[in-house]
């Protein structure tokens, strides 16, 4: 699976018979910047038209989620369907601190999810 940004929608647009031209008709924007992006030559682009991306493309809510973060690895900023949660909930801001300033590990991060998905 790539890596990048631009690799994983390059491929995804390929996997679904879409064409450069076609994918960049259908989000508005110039061939040649869509290609610029797929080949890593520009950012990736704002959280709207990753949504958009995410809907041409018909990628599942793991893959929707995946090029949020290969955008932000990208662009060494946070996933961009993140920092709106984040800013809205004020304890969010206050774990992520505290587990910073704990110096919690990524294992710490893998028993919160476990306990998130057996809230399910």
């Amino acid at each position: 699976m790539p890596t990048k940004f631009g690799d994983f929608i390059a491929e995804k647009r390929k996997d679904r018979g879409i064409s450069l031209r076609g994918m960049a008709d259908e989000l508005k924007i110039a061939a040649p910047y869509l290609s610029d992006i797929e080949k890593g030559r520009r950012n990736p682009p704002n959280f709207e038209m990753l949504e958009k991306i995410a809907s041409i493309l018909k990628l599942t809510e793991t893959e929707r989620n995946l090029i949020f973060d290969l955008a932000g690895e990208d662009r060494k900023e946070i996933s961009p369907d993140l920092p709106e949660y984040i800013m809205d909930i004020p304890k969010a801001r206050t774990a992520l601190r505290k587990a910073r300033d704990k110096g919690k590990s990524a294992e710490f991060w893998t028993e919160i999810n476990q306990k998130l998905d057996e809230d399910e």
